[in-house]
């Protein structure tokens, strides 16, 4: 038996054993994650011998993308220790969230004690006021069906050089993340050679970070340069934001890898879908290689954020694939 030791600290945790708790507080935004991975990484530090983690949700109402990333980094430094790692008490409102990332088949968990049914908590968490806007999401339906009516228009000519070129298939399908972190399979025009994935560590990345970019990538293809610098490579991503998946504005969308190496507080930019323009996209995306600025954008947009915000991001995006300086690498 382990007896619980409450602290002045809004995480605490229990006396020395090889059996441990943390009680988790009742937001688990940005401060209380980075303090609770903070604790999860003493704890390892001061106990090698730790046979079991658990974590208790009794209190917890609220969870974003924050708290979503200090627990895979807790569940990474679990398995690192060989520690078993148990959820309690999880809640129906982190339940959903576990559920949407599909955390819920990774981690062990037992849920809160049946108790009156509220619809606050039938309802996954507003982690940014984008993510429920009507209006944000008639405008990405809007322009996902007239995307993909533009989409069709030039599939026959894209699809007939690409593969005259190489042979290969038209279209590139790779995972992605989402809200949260939920994953999806993004589309595009392939613009790479058809053994890309598997050549990466072929090719130096060029940006600091967990970002990879290389601006002579030599996997590109010639037609997939033109498609690049036209942006027409990503016309297919329409499909995604017509699905909800995407918004029209928002955060890149990164890969599994790349959050993998995030810290707590680069996985706020997980706290607003991914769009297929945002802020890095219009100050210049192929000359920013520094992840660090790419999180500053981030959460630029998510702090000025409005419908006719998104507006204009879109119109300067217009603007800059016409002019001199468009294209990505």
């Amino acid at each position: 038996m382990v007896d619980s030791v409450k602290t002045s600290s809004p995480i605490s945790a229990v006396v020395p054993s090889k059996v441990q708790t943390i009680h988790l507080p009742v937001s688990v935004a940005v401060v209380e994650a980075t303090a609770f991975k903070k604790q999860c990484q003493t704890l390892f530090a001061e106990r090698p011998d730790l046979s079991e983690l658990v974590l208790d949700f009794s209190a917890t109402r609220f969870i974003d993308s924050s708290g979503i990333g200090a627990l895979v980094i807790c569940h990474r430094l679990s398995a690192a220790k060989s520690c078993k790692l148990r959820l309690i008490n999880v809640p129906p409102q982190v339940m959903m969230v576990l559920s949407l990332t599909e955390l819920d088949k990774v981690f062990d968990i037992t849920l809160a004690a049946a108790a009156e049914a509220k619809p606050e908590d039938q309802v996954l968490p507003e982690t940014h006021p984008s993510v429920n806007s009507k209006a944000k999401r008639a405008l990405d339906i809007l322009g996902g069906l007239v995307g993909l009516f533009l989409t069709a228009l030039v599939y026959v000519p894209v699809a007939i050089i690409i593969k005259f070129d190489d042979g290969g298939p038209v279209f590139f399908a790779q995972t992605r993340c989402s809200w949260l972190g939920k994953r999806f399979q993004i589309w595009k025009f392939r613009s790479m050679v058809t053994d890309a994935e598997a050549r990466k560590n072929e090719v130096a990345n060029q940006v600091e970070g967990p970002l990879f970019k290389n601006e002579n990538d030599p996997r590109i293809t010639k037609i997939g340069r033109f498609l690049r610098k036209t942006s027409l490579d990503e016309f297919p991503q329409f499909w995604n934001v017509l699905k909800g998946d995407m918004s029209l504005v928002g955060t890149r969308p990164p890969t599994p890898d790349e959050i993998e190496q995030y810290e707590v507080g680069q996985w706020q930019r997980l706290n607003v879908k991914p769009g297929m323009t945002g802020e890095w996209q219009v100050n210049g995306r192929s000359s920013i290689t520094k992840f660090e600025d790419v999180i500053k954008l981030d959460l630029r947009y998510q702090e000025n954020w409005s419908f006719f915000y998104d507006i204009k991001l879109i119109v300067r995006t217009v603007l800059v694939l016409f002019s001199k300086e468009s294209g990505a690498h």
